[in-house]
């Protein structure tokens, strides 16, 4: 095996900031001794092939250069090569994106000689990694928060308004809510078969998402259960009332939101012709109902 690091960079994102500050990131590593290799990926999910070469290469320590997309095609990658066990690869990041929501969970500093420092250190924790399979028999794994209904929704609506930064995440949701309507979803958790019109569901291992925003409630990355979030009608006015609860947390107590632990579950739409959209870190997976598992320790990820 290779003790040199394998960096995949995504050159769009931040809007081609990756791209553009390429060079300091090389020469910081470069200053810090720290050896590696390295590609830029050229089309999306390139992540995917290019992390399943480089581990094919002898590579199991490779960093994200890029946002929550880049990240989250890099897990994917790694959760589905044959070639090592998932949890003897290190995965790090240089947080260069638009929402950066899965670094906030481990205080990850946006600047590069501060994200450098802690890759070289090599702390790690062994993360869960949740796996999604829909109707379509697509599957997908995720390493942060996902979610069926209003939130895949806004994923949806989301490209033409990244230019705006974090804050796409906040306008996109507000303008959601004028058009989509909630959905009747049958949720099996826990053994237990739940009917609920709401606007989304959302399962999440770590804290942040949305672009800062908190949907999950007493998380812990690493415990084999997923925080389950079912958010039930709640209007725009609602949200606007309670903006600052989003993202401190808070709304997790509104009346309108319950919470569950678990490993597992499944989320129906009861009416076959309404297909929610799915999203996974941010990103558009699928729509229609989806199978929820959860891999337990499944990445050492370097963290602060």
């Amino acid at each position: 095996m290779k003790t040199d690091w394998f960096l995949i960079i995504n050159p769009t994102s931040g809007n081609g900031k990756s791209h553009k500050i390429w060079k300091q990131i090389s020469n910081e590593l470069n200053t810090q001794n720290i050896q590696f290799s390295f590609a830029f990926t050229k089309y999306a999910t390139h992540e995917i092939e290019l992390v399943k070469n480089a581990i094919k290469n002898g590579f199991t320590k490779i960093i994200s250069v890029g946002g929550d997309g880049t990240l989250h095609h890099i897990v994917n990658g790694i959760m589905s090569q044959k070639f090592v066990e998932t949890n003897t690869i290190q995965l790090a990041v240089i947080p260069i994106g638009t929402g950066n929501d899965w670094v906030k969970t481990y205080n990850i500093p946006a600047k590069i000689e501060k994200s450098i420092l802690i890759l070289k250190k090599e702390k790690s924790v062994l993360q869960d990694i949740g796996k999604l399979e829909t109707e379509n028999n697509t599957v997908t794994y995720f390493n942060n928060v996902s979610g069926i209904g209003y939130d895949g929704y806004v994923v949806s609506k989301l490209k033409k308004l990244k230019r705006f930064g974090g804050i796409a995440y906040l306008l996109s949701g507000l303008v959601g809510l004028l058009l989509y309507k909630p959905v009747n979803f049958i949720i099996e958790i826990n053994g237990k078969k739940l009917q609920e019109k709401c606007l989304m569901v959302i399962f999440g291992i770590c804290k942040f998402s949305g672009g800062g925003m908190q949907f999950t409630k007493d998380i812990n990355p690493s415990d084999g259960l997923f925080d389950i979030t079912i958010v039930k009608n709640l209007t725009l006015l609602d949200m606007i009332l309670n903006l600052p609860k989003l993202y401190n947390g808070n709304i997790v107590n509104h009346k309108k939101v319950t919470t569950y632990k678990t490993n597992s579950l499944k989320v129906t739409p009861i009416s076959k012709t309404e297909k929610p959209f799915i999203q996974a870190d941010g990103e558009l997976i699928d729509s229609g109902s989806v199978t929820v598992s959860i891999k337990e320790k499944a990445i050492q990820f370097i963290v602060s």
